[in-house]
């Protein structure tokens, strides 16, 4: 959604002629920056051009480099994966729960070797990976934790912002998301060194410590103050918007389980304030005619409800992750690591196939039309036999 709040926002930076990122931050990209910080429980914000360098930022400024092994789960977009080895590190891919759809903590715990050196946890769709776990497995093997954020706008964990228990967090603003500038990414932190080693990264490696000593290696970064207004109008709303979606999500939920066939993405007990990204549920493909998700959100779109994608393909047979010791310094030195070939993701392979992804906007309208989904999900098992 957005109204002249937007138009007034831009047009008020376009006045001021200030339009760019540099000085960083820039008034507007600090207000946003500290009030979504605030949103979600953190100390500190730092907003930056989009939501994939925001993890490559995050994992540099940790530290994290060459050759350092970094857990990925199998079932997120490629960004998670392609920002490790944007950093010279190896992504080990790790297969998700196969109720939450989040990272599978027993898989990572199996993966980790001496050479192990951070976990990156996708909060997929309006669920959460178990952050108790999570962090009680970094503890055990000092692992730096960089929560990838990018569905997880408002979502809480027994109260707890996401994002605020590893030492990063990461949320995209990108034109799909629940809080948008068309492009944008933002991190949060509760560690003031942290914050400084990011901004200082985003901007050209110019030091952001008080003494102005601390130089890094960096690049241009910046978010733009125009960005930035439209983040700072979207702001306004963000609160009510979420509090539209919820009922709306919880009665889905309720009615779509009744549907043999349907399973519902589970989210623990612990997840509140639950109004993510966009919604995932899995069909039997068996009671389904044997059709697959792109069938299904064919015939969806055909019913009048265009909402639905057929989500991520598994990281292990991703058409946009196809690193090389031709196109990728990692693999020519790290490939027998990573052997993507190799690697076995049954519950990220079935969500390729079965799972369906409904867009986060149709949760602002009514429970009427929750019911006009639930219409259309039943006609499809009533219909699949046609479709198959």
């Amino acid at each position: 959604e957005w109204d002249e709040r937007e138009v007034e926002a831009v047009a008020e930076v376009i006045r001021s002629g200030r339009w760019g990122g540099f000085p960083e931050p820039g008034p507007k990209a600090a207000e946003f920056a500290e009030r979504f910080a605030a949103f979600q429980g953190a100390k500190y914000g730092i907003a930056m051009a989009n939501g994939t360098v925001t993890l490559s930022v995050a994992l540099q400024a940790c530290g994290i480099g060459w050759g350092d092994e970094v857990l990925v789960p199998g079932c997120t977009f490629v960004a998670t994966a392609s920002a490790v080895l944007a950093v010279g590190a190896v992504p080990i891919i790790v297969d998700v729960d196969p109720e939450t759809f989040c990272i599978d903590v027993a898989k990572a715990r199996e993966a980790i070797t001496e050479r192990t050196r951070a976990i990156i946890p996708v909060h997929l769709g309006m669920s959460m990976a178990d952050e108790d776990a999570l962090m009680a497995l970094a503890s055990e093997h000092n692992l730096i934790v960089i929560e990838d954020c990018a569905h997880a706008h408002g979502l809480q964990w027994n109260g707890r912002g996401a994002g605020t228990f590893g030492q990063f967090g990461s949320f995209s603003l990108q034109s799909g998301k629940l809080l948008t500038s068309g492009e944008g990414g933002i991190l949060i932190t509760n560690d003031r060194k942290l914050a400084e080693a990011a901004h200082s990264i985003i901007d050209c490696g110019r030091p952001k410590d008080p003494e102005g000593k601390e130089y890094h290696l960096g690049s241009n970064y910046r978010i733009t103050e125009l960005q930035a207004a439209l983040l700072c109008a979207q702001m306004d709303r963000l609160e009510q918007q979420i509090a539209r979606r919820i009922p709306n999500v919880a009665y889905l939920d309720a009615q779509l389980s009744q549907i043999d066939g349907i399973r519902v993405q589970k989210a623990p007990a612990q997840v509140g304030r639950r109004s993510g990204f966009n919604y995932l549920f899995v069909f039997d493909r068996d009671k389904f005619s044997g059709i697959d998700n792109a069938t299904f959100c064919m015939a969806m779109a055909a019913e009048g409800l265009p909402a639905a994608d057929t989500g991520y393909e598994p990281m292990n047979d991703y058409s946009l992750f196809r690193p090389t010791p031709q196109n990728c310094p990692v693999m020519a030195a790290f490939g027998s690591r990573m052997n993507l070939h190799k690697v076995r993701l049954p519950v990220s392979e079935m969500l390729g196939k079965a799972g369906v992804w409904l867009e986060h906007y149709i949760f602002l309208g009514t429970k009427e039309d929750m019911d006009d989904v639930v219409a259309i999900v039943r006609k499809i098992r009533e219909h699949a036999w046609e479709l198959g």
